[in-house]
């Protein structure tokens, strides 16, 4: 059975020859290359090296818009789910993905998507290892949501990356701007039109931080800054580790067009998603070699930001513009449903 209707149908999703046809006609062609399954319920992989060790990490996407300037739910369950395994010190080799599609959702929208997952996969590396697909009745489900888990090979095994071993007297570095991705999304959702070029930092983050795992910087911890953005990395980290952190907002890497949209609906841009960027601890030595590692692999706008203490354990501390000091605090409420 061919694919000759615009929009997806019940039968789509039954598991038989019209879901066939969803996979063989519109999945297949985009994702041929990368698919190393048999078709079977599972598939099987191995890794070449250090076998005995990996990192997984399962996420769900359901942004809304779908599409966005600078990516769209494909790309970003990709990006996603790569980074996280990345934030552990692993490089991504296989994946899952089950795609939850509503009835009625267009052809052309969900072709878009799988061509854009598919360019994601392949730049990663990484291979799909087993897939699903399910159809649900119209008004059950907002249009479509991804699940994506990765698996991520450590080629670099002397790396111990972890949010409760960081030292007091460590550095704290963004790899970039901060709040984009947020800021992108919620300007799309309220309907405020930008006359600028900004776009959400949606992109894989293994390629600027291998230069790192390969040089003698003492790396504590990484972690990608999405939902809850830096405030809630940070505050993450300081009670994990039982360390005081402290940050300057003058230091903040922030793009004028997010202060702009930060300021119209008066949000923060350390509490704003990101999908592109992630927050590194470092030794305090170490901050200047690896900023200049990321600066020379990409990563142009990467900043010392601040630095762990002894003070305050627990609590993370904003030294603001005008000098003076406040506790910065985990994000509360849900500013931006539907982020990531």
């Amino acid at each position: 059975m061919k694919l000759n209707t615009d929009s997806i149908l019940l039968s789509h999703g039954s598991g038989g020859v019209e879901s066939q046809s969803l996979i063989t006609e519109l999945f297949y062609p985009y994702l041929e290359s990368c698919v190393i399954g048999s078709g079977e319920d599972a598939g099987i992989g191995t890794f070449q090296q250090n076998s005995e060790k990996f990192a997984l990490s399962t996420d769900g996407y359901v942004v809304s818009p779908l599409f966005f300037a600078g990516g769209d739910i494909g790309k970003l369950s990709v990006c996603g789910s790569c980074n996280d395994v990345a934030m552990m010190g692993a490089k991504a080799r296989y994946l899952s993905a089950s795609f939850m599609i509503e009835e009625g959702f267009l052809i052309a929208d969900l072709r878009r998507i799988v061509e854009s997952f598919a360019n994601t996969l392949k730049e990663s590396s990484a291979k799909l290892i087993s897939a699903d697909t399910k159809v649900l009745p119209k008004g059950t489900l907002d249009k479509i949501f991804i699940t994506t888990t990765a698996i991520g090979e450590f080629l670099y095994p002397h790396l111990h990356l972890s949010a409760f071993k960081i030292p007091q007297d460590s550095a704290i570095i963004v790899s970039g701007n901060i709040g984009t991705h947020g800021a992108v999304i919620y300007s799309n959702r309220e309907g405020i039109q930008l006359n600028s070029t900004l776009k959400s930092d949606c992109a894989l983050l293994y390629p600027i931080l291998e230069p790192l795992f390969t040089s003698n910087i003492t790396l504590y911890a990484l972690r990608d800054a999405t939902r809850g953005g830096i405030a809630s990395v940070l505050n993450e980290w300081a009670n994990a580790s039982k360390i005081g952190i402290e940050i300057e907002e003058k230091n903040l890497p922030i793009l004028p067009q997010v202060r702009g949209i930060c300021e119209l609906l008066g949000f923060e841009a350390y509490n704003l998603a990101n999908e592109g960027m992630c927050v590194l601890c470092v030794a305090q030595e170490d901050a200047q070699k690896t900023l200049e590692i990321l600066h020379q692999n990409g990563a142009k706008n990467a900043t010392l930001i601040g630095y762990t203490t002894g003070k305050n354990q627990g609590r993370v501390v904003l030294e603001t513009d005008f000098g003076a000091k406040r506790f910065l605090d985990y994000p509360s409420g849900e500013l931006l449903p539907r982020i990531c």
